[in-house]
């Protein structure tokens, strides 16, 4: 990885107009590394500021069991390809290894240890940004890639704080050796919910639940050599129909798990996708239920001393509930006063102001870093031809 350097102000030159500033990206994951070097082969220069300690921050936190949904060939960055020895599914860890090797071949500008509080436009179509340890910086342009997975959500469920067992958020799991000869809940059937409910029942909990509120879509990553990635790409050029029935091929082989408590949804993949809520792309998770490793149960309602209520009006009594509940984008103070964002705190659609950009603020159901990977030099390209001509002054 690009070693940190420290962090100083440019120093203006006597003329106003020939300062340079820099433009400053928010966040070193995919979305501002691939924004960053895109921005660096146009000739401006590009400073990431990471609040971690070291770049790919989320995904280093990310579980152990973690695999691509999509192919290695479509998840790699501009410039730099994955390596074949990744496989066809990358893992986390390489994928992290890929970031740092991608921040070294680009040579970009990062600096970690420094988190961004607010940002705010002054005089001259530039911008404040209110860093960490007093810090107050000046740039060009921003853009904010700080990420979809930006702050754990937990549901405000009656009870949880006086719970008497164990309690964690998804983010905080990585595999399962400390849950070993547990009873253990995991709450919500997203693609994280599943993955760590498989993980948990190969791994030795002595049972395995999963809180089920919308029943999941399960497909397979790829059917017959073909990625359900390229399907979804096919997918956003079809009638809504069609897109349906064409993701819907990869769930052949899919057992119908209704009667052990799974029922398959009634709306399409592709629809359900647009939506926000991508399907799963796993097939272990179907064989642990039919094999009754893994139960399905009714959604969690609340908490009561030592049992969990679930809406179906059951009481179960857990020694470990894992909430794979999702993500905020955790925006609201950093823009505060800026009025871009919807009532989700995720940037509006066509939300601007001028000389700020977002990157990673959408989860495409053809794949996020593949999303990074195109917009990326659309982002760089945004910048104004006399903004950029300013900076290489």
């Amino acid at each position: 990885m690009t070693e940190a350097q420290p962090l100083t102000l440019p120093t203006p030159s006597p003329s106003p107009a020939h300062t340079v500033h820099p433009v400053y990206v928010i966040g070193g994951g995919p979305g501002g590394l691939a924004v960053a070097a895109a921005l660096r082969g146009r000739g401006v220069r590009a400073v990431v500021l990471e609040k971690a300690e070291a770049i790919g921050a989320a995904w280093r936190g990310h579980y152990e069991r973690l695999r691509l949904t999509t192919t290695r060939r479509r998840s790699a960055l501009p410039g730099v390809p994955m390596p074949r020895s990744f496989g066809r599914w990358t893992s986390r860890a390489d994928l992290v290894r890929y970031l740092d090797k991608y921040a070294e071949f680009h040579e970009l500008e990062i600096v970690t240890g420094v988190e961004v509080a607010r940002i705010s436009p002054v005089e001259g179509d530039l911008w404040r940004l209110e860093a960490s340890g007093g810090r107050v910086l000046t740039g060009s342009a921003v853009v904010v890639a700080t990420g979809w997975n930006h702050t754990p959500y937990l549901p405000e469920w009656p009870g949880r704080e006086t719970w008497t067992g164990t309690f964690l958020h998804a983010s905080r799991y990585r595999d399962a050796r400390p849950y070993a000869g547990q009873d253990v809940l995991v709450v919500g059937a997203g693609a994280t919910g599943c993955d760590l409910a498989a993980d948990l029942a190969e791994g030795g909990a002595a049972r395995v639940r999963l809180a089920v509120r919308t029943p999941p879509h399960l497909l397979h990553r790829s059917t017959l050599g073909w990625p359900a990635q390229r399907s979804a790409r096919l997918a956003r050029r079809l009638p809504a129909g069609l897109a349906d029935a064409l993701l819907r091929l990869h769930r052949i082989g899919v057992p119908d798990l209704s009667a052990h408590g799974l029922p398959r949804p009634s709306d399409g993949p592709y629809s359900r996708a647009r939506a926000g809520r991508p399907p799963v792309h796993t097939t272990e998770l179907a064989t642990l239920v039919t094999a009754g490793s893994v139960e399905p149960v009714a959604a969690v309602e609340s908490f009561a001393g030592a049992e969990v209520v679930l809406a179906d009006g059951s009481r179960i009594t857990p020694d470990t509930v894992i909430a794979a509940t999702g993500y905020r984008r955790g925006l609201e103070e950093l823009l505060d006063g800026l009025d871009l964002l919807t009532p989700d705190g995720t940037p509006a659609p066509g939300a601007s102001a001028p000389g700020l950009y977002f990157t990673g603020f959408t989860d495409p159901a053809d794949g996020t870093l593949h999303h990074l990977s195109r917009t990326a030099t659309r982002t760089a390209k945004a910048i104004p031809r006399d903004r950029a001509r300013r900076l290489r002054s």
